[in-house]
């Protein structure tokens, strides 16, 4: 039985996490770590009786489907089993496939209230999440981080006792107050002094009990001098900002504007916001307009007259800074590209995705910096402000927002492209190489735009950007693969769609299209060439092949001997695991895939290696102006051999 024919009598999309588990010998004993890492990540559905090697799927069918049933509400009712049970009646359901019985548990993603869900007794030690197919177990910074976002109390009210009115900064309060003026100028609390009116923002707070009293974290973080925000950093915080104009997207280039802590100016939130909201919107050639309050012209630069497009970027900096998880790694990083920008921040989001694109929840991890932000008209309370964004965006007909969770370590990330959604020579394409004998929907040509713009589609994506039904957008899809537009790859939530070869021949301009050299072999224009003196090198131009079939067994021995390392020990330090991959990419252009079977990791975790190695001038792209590229690969940069 082929797995489209499972998909269908599963009634699964592709958007689902699937686990397939043989039950012949009862409850599997991985089955709860697989319901803690689902639960953990964005859920899934567990089905048992069915078996998969190697991409084929057996159907071996469950012997007592009503003891395994019962078993199952047992446990996960059973807090010494599973922490917590997600599951409704209709979560767990059976189904027939070749006169067998099957059972299917479908596990929703756990409120951030519930997370961790943990098999056992011990967080620590028996919590879970997904990486791709596979469960991996959390180490104690993630679990910690996940009961951080559990408590009532946000972390960004926390009172600190040591701190004083001296930490804040008086020049970016006094700012602050002004704009507060001009928005609310008939407001009560501008006759309050200094912690009267930090108090009201949640910057300032007594506890009621002890009556001890100082400055939240929230108000150093907005208003705090440069001083405190480094003593803060000392003990409660890993305080970072950056902000980077970027001239190409060749990340081994350096950038033509960044603004960063260097000690030149006072790096609270507020001076970041202040500074790098006009650097968003410069050279964005949109209207602007004033406000008229009671005959006196007043400018309020935050949310009167603001273009669709300006309210987008402003809502995608202060999401990054209110959602930010201020212990996480890495810091708060904007970039602005020539075609895009680009917000990271740490911490996975609050609500699932589904929620984030519908709009409707709001769950905040800075409750008060989102308080003292949308009192200057700054941030939107309903759910994640992703309905504006995508407005913004879908004023200028540009392509959709897309958004990317990652772990080790958690971050979010936001890019928004200042390109259209059909590029010019789109249609022509389609015309070119199909004629007038085949006709497309518009859901079909969104598909296909993606596809054309970004490499790959797939059902997730598409979600983002529609309200069709998950199953309908498999069908969709598999109709373009049918139509011979679109060619699939891996199943399930991991299905992904490229353009067939002949479209991606098209994929180019005229100047970009592939030249024949004199021995009629096919190479891309003003692209790095391949030498082909080891036999297990690429050949011309990097031919994508995540089997690895074109490399000789003495070249796979030779990566091999030098990822052994990686492979045995997990937890190698980043600067050794560095070492190695700079090692397996010498002489020779390898792809993420390739390099993360060799290291025994995750290809996620790769990529946030290679980009450090990228910025660090240590690797080299093949195609370093389309990161993206279908057929993108890596070597060791040889001017720094």
């Amino acid at each position: 039985m082929d797995i489209q024919t499972i998909i269908e009598q599963l009634k699964l999309s592709e958007n689902s996490e699937w686990e397939f588990k043989s039950a012949l010998g009862g409850l599997p004993s991985s089955l709860w770590e697989t319901y803690s890492a689902m639960a953990n990540t964005d859920g899934g559905s567990i089905v048992l009786g069915i078996v998969e090697k190697h991409g084929k799927f057996e159907v071996q069918g469950v012997p007592d489907i009503n003891k395994l049933q019962k078993n199952i509400w047992d446990c996960v009712q059973d807090r010494s089993c599973v922490s917590k049970n997600l599951l409704h009646n209709n979560d767990v359901y059976t189904l027939k496939i070749d006169n067998k019985d099957i059972l299917v548990i479908q596990t929703p993603r756990a409120e951030r209230r519930d997370r961790p869900v943990f098999r056992g007794q011990n967080p620590l030690t028996g919590t879970f999440r997904r990486y791709h197919e596979g469960d991996y177990h959390c180490d104690e910074d993630e679990v910690r981080r996940m009961m951080s976002d559990q408590r009532t109390q946000s972390f960004d009210s926390q009172i600190l006792e040591e701190f004083n009115e001296n930490d804040i900064d008086s020049e970016t309060l006094q700012q602050y107050r002004n704009r507060f003026s001009a928005r609310n100028y008939q407001h009560q609390w501008l006759e309050l002094n200094t912690i009267e009116f930090l108090t009201k923002l949640c910057g300032w707070s007594i506890d009621r009990q002890t009556q001890k009293q100082g400055p939240t974290i929230a108000g150093i973080l907005m208003f705090g001098t440069e001083d405190a925000l480094r003593d803060l950093t000392k003990d409660y915080v890993k305080y970072q900002v950056d902000y980077k104009e970027r001239v190409s997207d060749n990340l081994s280039d350096r950038w033509n504007d960044r603004l960063t802590i260097d000690g030149s100016w006072t790096p609270n939130l507020y001076q970041f916001f202040n500074k790098v909201y006009p650097k968003l919107t410069a050279n964005i050639k949109l209207p602007f307009a004033y406000v008229q309050k009671d005959n006196s012209l007043f400018s309020d630069p935050v949310r009167s007259g603001m273009s669709p497009v300006h309210e987008a970027l402003q809502e995608a900096l202060v999401n990054a800074i209110i959602h930010a998880d201020y212990q996480g790694i890495g810091g708060i990083t904007i970039d602005r590209f020539p075609d895009r920008f680009e917000l990271s921040n740490p911490g996975l989001l609050l609500v699932s995705k589904e929620q984030l694109f519908r709009g409707t929840v709001s769950e905040c991890r800075n409750p008060c910096l989102q308080r003292m932000f949308q009192m200057i008209g700054a941030g939107d309370k309903a759910g994640y402000g992703f309905d504006k964004i995508r407005r913004g965006w879908e004023e200028q007909k540009w392509r959709i927002p897309y958004v990317e969770e990652t772990t080790k370590p958690d971050r979010f990330r936001l890019v928004l492209f200042m390109q259209s959604l059909l590029p010019n020579n789109f249609m022509a394409t389609l015309h070119n190489y199909f004629g007038d004998n085949i006709h497309f929907s518009n859901d079909e040509i969104t598909a296909l735009a993606i596809a054309f713009s970004e490499g790959v589609v797939s059902n997730s994506r598409i979600k983002e950007v529609s309200s069709i039904h998950p199953t309908d957008i498999t069908k969709i899809l598999q109709g373009l693969v049918s139509k011979g537009c679109l060619s699939m790859a891996g199943y399930g939530r991991w299905a992904t769609y490229k353009l067939t070869s002949p479209l991606i021949n098209s994929n180019y301009s005229e100047n970009n299209k592939p030249a024949i050299d004199n021995k009629g072999d096919s190479i891309y224009n003003n692209k790095p060439t391949i030498d082909n003196k080891d036999a297990g090198l690429y050949s011309n131009k990097p031919v994508l092949d995540n089997n690895l079939t074109h490399l000789t067994d003495e070249t796979i021995d030779r990566l091999q001997k030098i990822g052994k390392e990686a492979v045995e020990h997990p937890r190698l330090p980043i600067d050794k695991l560095e070492k190695i991959i700079l090692r397996l990419c010498e002489n020779q252009y390898l792809t993420t895939k390739q390099i993360a079977k060799y290291c025994g990791r995750n290809p996620l975790t790769i990529m946030l290696r290679l980009r450090d190695l990228i910025d660090k001038g240590d690797i080299v792209m093949a195609f370093p102006d389309q990161i993206k590229h279908p057929q993108q690969c890596y070597k060791a940069n040889d001017k720094k051999q």
